[in-house]
């Protein structure tokens, strides 16, 4: 106790209580049990995104081990994470989990979830860790500003300042998830600090689709297609191939996300839509696929070409996709010229869908945030303002869906925490 200041060796408050302030204030408060530390949440209860994510079942990370793998999935921020993935790869993240009572499983997909599949148990182990380490936790606070003195950081709530504190680690998300409290209000206090914030926008979204017919296909899935966006003004395209499937107002899946969070700066409406090309034969070049549907042409002579496409695709998709090759509905291949066969190729290999709006995701997160030029990546110290640090969506950073989001906030909140 220092008997000038009457405090503690240093207090550090965490603005946040979602995966990275709850990971930020474990490593903070177990790296330096002398600290005082204390965890600000406005909610009833921390960690309500973690608990909702993954369809409640939440995808704590990814099973890539590969750390060159894991951060090709993300758009923006991968090079600024390497430090904080190499200090708390996927792999410590599982074990630290498992360690805390939470048996975790590795699906087909390379998601991890916990075994009971229920999100409450990852958010009670990061409570119950927090306890026994004597971190303080600060529920229904409604921060309102926070300034920095030359004696510390003020933290202003709706009921009153609060002790002044050496460190601040702001983990307030993103402004997704409105319902669970993450409505961007560490912007401000970053901007307060000293910070800009880049344009914000939406990343893994589903899209929506001009085409009244694809909307007919609602709950068709694909394992596998190459999907490929086209800016609307033909300028940028961005491709992924993955598992996608037809909602009643457009496309969604895990392909579709990722291919909104390349795209999520991209502006797109009814009056100028952006393109989508589906390729449903991803594993076959057109050559092979033509050599295809030829021998199936040969060995079924008297069929329609409608019902000769369904042995290979959904009949409900196989019907659209000859009436956009403009095939007359009882064509047989007795009667289908070559160019007719090459059309009808292109589309199975290149379907085209106007795209003219967004819709959220499982996992929907915002891209951008605090600049990484002005945090540095080897502490997630503040280089603006020493003694303020930054952890999770609150940063320009953002991934795929799979348990990368989650991820870079245990990683980034780790090594916020550790650095203080």
């Amino acid at each position: 106790m220092d008997n000038a200041t009457n405090k503690i060796s240093k207090s550090v408050a965490i603005i946040g209580g979602g995966a990275a302030g709850l990971m930020s204030a474990y490593h903070a408060k177990l790296n330096h049990p002398d600290y005082h530390v204390s965890l600000y949440e406005k909610n009833a209860y921390v960690g309500a995104k973690v608990i909702i994510s993954g369809g409640g079942r939440c995808n704590v990370t990814t099973g890539i081990l590969d750390l060159k793998k894991v951060l090709q999935n993300y758009p923006r921020g991968a090079e600024f994470l390497r430090t904080a993935m190499q200090n708390f790869p996927p792999e410590a993240v599982i074990s630290w989990f498992e360690s805390q009572g939470v048996p975790l499983k590795t699906e087909e997909d390379l998601r991890v979830f916990p075994i009971s599949n229920n999100g409450k148990h990852v958010v009670g182990a990061l409570e119950n860790a927090l306890q026994e380490l004597g971190v303080e936790i600060h529920c229904n606070t409604h921060i309102t500003e926070i300034s920095k003195t030359s004696a510390g950081f003020l933290i202003e709530t709706k009921a009153g300042p609060k002790p002044l504190v050496d460190t601040i680690i702001l983990t307030t998300g993103g402004n997704a998830y409105r319902q669970t409290g993450s409505t961007g209000d560490g912007y401000a206090f970053a901007k307060n600090l000293g910070h800009t914030i880049t344009e914000l926008a939406p990343s893994l979204s589903n899209f929506h689709i001009q085409e009244k017919w694809a909307q007919e296909l609602s709950g068709i899935s694909f394992k596998k297609a190459k999907l490929t966006f086209i800016s609307a003004d033909h300028q940028d395209h961005f491709e992924r191939t993955g598992p996608f499937l037809f909602t009643h107002k457009g496309v969604s899946g895990p392909a579709i996300f990722a291919l909104s969070g390349m795209a999520a700066y991209q502006k797109f409406d009814t009056s100028k839509p952006a393109h989508l090309q589906i390729d449903f034969f991803p594993d076959q070049n057109s050559e092979k696929l033509d050599q295809q549907l030829q021998e199936l042409f040969q060995t079924n002579p008297g069929k329609k070409i409608t019902n000769i496409i369904a042995l290979l695709l959904p009949s409900r998709l196989a019907e659209n996709l000859t009436q956009l090759a403009h095939l007359p509905e009882n064509l047989t291949p007795a009667n289908l010229s070559k160019s007719q066969r090459h059309t009808l190729l292109n589309i199975l290999k290149s379907t085209p869908l106007q795209l003219i709006g967004r819709g959220a995701g499982d996992e929907f997160v915002t891209a951008g945030g605090v600049p990484l030029s002005e945090v540095d990546h080897q502490t997630m110290q503040s280089k603006i303002c020493p003694g303020l640090f930054f952890a999770g969506e609150i940063l320009d950073i953002d991934g795929f869906t799979g348990g990368f989001n989650l991820q870079a906030s245990w990683a980034t909140g780790a090594l916020a925490g550790e650095s203080i």
